[in-house]
């Protein structure tokens, strides 16, 4: 063993002792509500496929015509020669879709918020910053180079006690998610909103988990509160709800044209591939059509939940279609999602440092592909791993 790797060794027999060490499954079939693992179909609530269109015909069909028209890779950043038809077109259709003045398209939520903060502050600067924001938010931040205040989870109050007692400062930033991905809370953007006009501070919400979820037709957190025009950044992500991959920030023109001259994942990495923009469109185009799919996620959604907090299951503060099922410690979560999987359901384990310790929960994720039956299905197996583990009685 080599001893400049040991180090690694070491820690990685210590996150098996904890029962931290996360196993990665293989799925074998396209990402849908069953996907074959291990030569099985499993029933599937892991993925963020929200509204069941990562498999959807209409996107697989718009991919391969753009593949005809355009061919596959970009070649090129978008600032050089990587920027096409497709991209101005899906940047313009979010545009819409969202009510914003703008929108800029990134190869992913996470490069867009690595893209996004550090355009915005710097050196000198402040942001203010939930405590249980997401990684990317947090990795954001640090590239800044910014000072980071964290304020209490939700808490408006003690935003506004950070805000008042940090006095030194250049620009100053608020950053919330909008959906919470380990809890399915939801931010009080409303409140936030009024906090960041009161003190004339630039206020962004990365809005991941409520693109194709909250809102009109799955228009998002803004939407969900009315507050067109008000938020200043709102990052997105293409690859839940959308059913592809990309990021997007939408809303004053100011910041998108900015964000094409100083986001760096923007000018330095090539651009989205066009068969992806392309399913992007059509995955507006089928929001644009009709609500049906955000309607059946929240019915499923609502369904589930309902049927598993009588079974006695701790379910947190979800107010989405995410159901955390609260178990505690890291070994009997990933116990529990073990003998999921042998009764047919695929629903992972999730343990620190994605949550706190103490905190180890499975994850349920609903999706609108599920049908009735696949929602019977499953909770009949977490009613028997529940009885089985001592979870439930």
């Amino acid at each position: 063993m080599s001893s400049k790797t040991a180090w690694i060794d070491q820690e990685i027999a210590g996150l098996k002792q904890a029962g931290l060490f996360n196993v990665i499954r293989t799925i074998d079939s396209p990402m849908d509500a069953w996907v074959e693992i291990d030569g099985r179909q499993r029933l599937n609530f892991c993925a963020n496929n929200y509204l069941g269109l990562a498999n959807h015909p209409r996107l697989k069909a718009a991919a391969q015509k753009a593949i005809d028209a355009f061919g596959v890779g970009p070649g090129a950043v978008r600032t050089i020669a990587g920027t096409m038809g497709p991209h101005i077109e899906l940047e313009k259709r979010l545009a819409q879709f969202k009510k914003a003045e703008a929108c800029i398209t990134f190869q992913s939520g996470f490069t867009a918020n690595l893209a996004t903060i550090p355009a915005l502050v710097g050196k000198g600067d402040v942001i203010f910053s939930d405590e249980l924001n997401h990684a990317s938010i947090i990795d954001g931040c640090r590239l800044s180079r910014a000072q980071v205040v964290r304020y209490a989870h939700t808490d408006v109050d003690d935003l506004r006690r950070q805000i008042e007692a940090t006095t030194a400062y250049g620009r100053r930033l608020i950053i919330t998610d909008g959906v919470f991905s380990m809890d399915g809370d939801i931010a009080p953007l409303d409140k936030i909103c009024a906090v960041a006009e009161e003190y004339d501070i630039l206020l962004m919400v990365d809005d991941a988990h409520g693109e194709g979820v909250l809102g009109e037709g799955g228009r998002g957190i803004v939407d969900h509160f009315g507050l067109h025009g008000r938020v200043d950044v709102e990052v997105g992500t293409l690859s839940k709800a959308f059913g592809v991959v990309g990021g997007l920030v939408a809303g004053k023109q100011s910041i998108v044209d900015w964000l094409r001259q100083r986001g760096r994942p923007f000018l330095f990495s090539s651009a989205m591939t066009i068969p992806d923009v392309a399913a992007c469109i059509e995955s507006v185009n089928m929001l644009d059509e009709s609500t049906e799919l955000v309607e059946r996620l929240w019915a499923n959604a609502a369904l589930f939940k309902k049927e598993m907090k009588t079974m006695g299951f701790d379910t947190g503060q979800t107010a989405t279609p995410i159901v955390p099922v609260m178990l505690g410690e890291a070994p009997l979560a990933q116990q529990f999602s073990r003998r999921l999987f042998e009764e047919g359901v695929f629903a992972m384990s999730i343990g620190y440092p994605t949550v706190p310790r103490g905190k180890a929960r499975i994850r349920v994720m609903n999706s609108a592909a599920h049908s009735q039956a696949d929602l019977e299905t499953a909770l009949d197996a977490f009613a028997r791993v529940g009885k089985e583990l001592g979870v439930i009685t």
